[in-house]
């Protein structure tokens, strides 16, 4: 829980009750609420006191204030949502907001405050917008929610929380997005689930795009692994507008690396995953502009039309895994979201390619739990993949923030106790859905920094590696001469960045692994 609202004469509380009443489903595009606080009853259905300010592009709108000096606390408005209308829907709040004068932040959660708080059974949820502080003119605030099925109330809060300033909001509109999630299993699968290839099971690494024929070479070869996911990565835009003819640019010096080292992994016996690492975006690189912009989505389709052309007759690769990690944040309103714009893109490239696999991770950062409202596309050939770093402060302990803080695997991290029982808890909506829908997992991505204490990080890998391999899974571990972090060619020391003669724990766990492959059928298996 990130905010606590004092009762202050400035804060009215206010309550809604759930109606028994059966609603019509709810529609995509349909509108929950709007204020835009013009009219002669306004601020009708708002707390007494709400004082209106100017507006943006209008007369009327909120304004909320704590002068400079004002004692640490909150000033904040309250009113009640029509919580029937959004339970389990996936809502798109939107507003504009104006800000002068306002102070740093002491907590990220704190600041100009546009908040939704639900009741459930389960204690407060609190999803809020994003909002900078300082003095900005009037922005749009988008931020999307699903709304939790068992919610008992939904309260809109607008206000300043911790800091001090003035604050204007204006032109409310709460948009479904999505109707309720309904889970449909497909019906039981008489053969094989696709896969995208014939071999038992694809064991590899996650590579780097400037890897060298000997690195290739030793890993298909000496090490036996047959599989490595080639990242297109490294996009830093430059300036502050959208270049797409920049992003092409860079993105031709990516591919004519992977053209080179393709037939490298044929001869080496490693079937390729081409990962668009890096997509098409804006400033921000974090290619949330895939989201915010329709230029980015349509320049993401043809790149994957362009290259489902370029390699579907090469023998190498095993699939097109569409986009790294994707996170939403807020989807424009005439844009797809990921599993939108995920479903249009796998079809254009199956128009053209009919045979290499579709890669597809869900929203949330390729997280497990990203699955959980994730459905599989209407589209043949698809194999779905997440990303295994729980729990995130042990994989990257030492990487980010506290760097003295150290954990053992298994043991209590973060106030929870993980062993492989929790991991498989992790894991739990990936073996759901797989089962449920009856598809094919590929773990994309997972690794343990390599200098947990302890060794914890052998014991980490070892426990995932035996999931994965229990449920069938194909994995790339991440990854393979790409940064020393992760090497398993590299001691459990950080100070040591030399590569050391003897096998650690970690190494000869992988090459346990490897053992087992089987070689592609171009090179006459074995």
């Amino acid at each position: 829980m990130r905010i606590r609202l004092p009762a202050t004469a400035a804060l009215c509380a206010l309550t809604i009750a759930v109606s028994s009443h059966a609603q019509p489903a709810p529609q995509r595009g349909e509108v929950v609420f709007t204020a835009d606080f013009e009219g002669p009853d306004s601020p009708a259905g708002w707390p007494a006191g709400t004082i209106l300010g100017p507006g943006y592009q209008s007369e009327h709108g909120i304004m909320i204030e704590r002068p400079a000096g004002s004692p640490v606390g909150t000033t904040a408005v309250q009113r009640p949502l029509p919580l029937e209308e959004m339970r389990g829907c996936l809502v798109h709040f939107s507003g504009m907001v104006k800000a002068e004068d306002v102070s740093v932040k002491p907590q990220s959660w704190n600041g100009v405050k546009f908040m939704v708080i639900f009741e459930t059974p389960g204690g407060k949820q609190y999803p809020q917008g994003q909002i900078e502080v300082g003095t900005f003119d009037w922005q749009r605030v988008v931020f999307p929610v699903r709304v939790p099925d068992d919610a008992t109330s939904a309260t809109l809060v607008l206000g300043l929380e911790a800091v001090t300033g003035k604050v204007w909001y204006d032109d409310f509109t709460f948009t479904i997005r999505k109707p309720p999630f309904v889970v449909v299993p497909r019906r039981q699968q008489t053969g094989p689930l696709y896969k995208g290839h014939s071999l038992p099971r694809l064991r590899g690494a996650v590579i780097s795009p400037n890897v060298d024929e000997e690195s290739l070479r030793l890993f298909g070869k000496e090490w036996n692994a047959n599989v490595v996911r080639w990242q297109l990565v490294g996009w830093r835009p430059q300036g502050d507008k959208l270049d797409l003819d920049a992003y092409e640019a860079w993105l031709a010096e990516q591919l004519a690396k992977l053209d080179a080292g393709l037939p490298l992994c044929e001869k080496y016996g490693l079937y390729v995953v081409v990962d668009l690492h890096s997509a098409p975006s804006g400033p921000e690189a974090s290619g949330k502009g895939l989201f915010t912009d329709k230029s980015c989505q349509d320049k993401f389709v043809e790149i994957w039309q362009r290259l489902a052309r370029k390699y579907k007759s090469s023998k190498a690769v095993w699939g097109y895994d569409l986009v790294n990690e994707p996170i939403e944040g807020a989807v424009a309103e005439d844009l797809l979201d990921w599993e939108e714009l995920a479903e249009t893109t796998a079809r254009a490239v199956r128009t053209i390619d009919p045979d290499h696999a579709i890669i597809l991770e869900p929203g949330q950062g390729g997280n497990p739990y990203g699955l959980n409202r994730f459905k599989p596309v209407d589209v043949p050939g698809v194999v779905y993949s997440v990303h295994m770093y729980l729990p995130h402060a042990f994989t990257h302990q030492g990487v980010l923030g506290d760097k003295a803080l150290r954990f053992v695997y298994p043991g209590v991290i973060d106030g929870k106790l993980w062993d492989k029982a929790q991991l498989e808890a992790a894991l739990k909506p990936a073996i759901d859905f797989q089962k449920t829908y009856g598809v094919h997992l590929y773990l994309g991505e997972f690794s343990a920094i390599r200098w947990a204490p302890d060794n914890s990080a052998y014991r980490y890998l070892k426990d995932v590696i035996d999931l994965f391999e229990e449920h069938g899974w194909d994995w790339t571990y991440h990854g393979f001469r790409e940064w020393t972090g992760w090497s398993v060619e590299h001691s459990n020391d950080e100070a040591d960045g030399d590569r050391t003669a003897t096998p650690n724990d970690r190494q000869k766990l992988l090459r346990e692994w490897f053992a087992k492959n089987q070689e592609p059928a171009w090179t006459g298996g074995k």
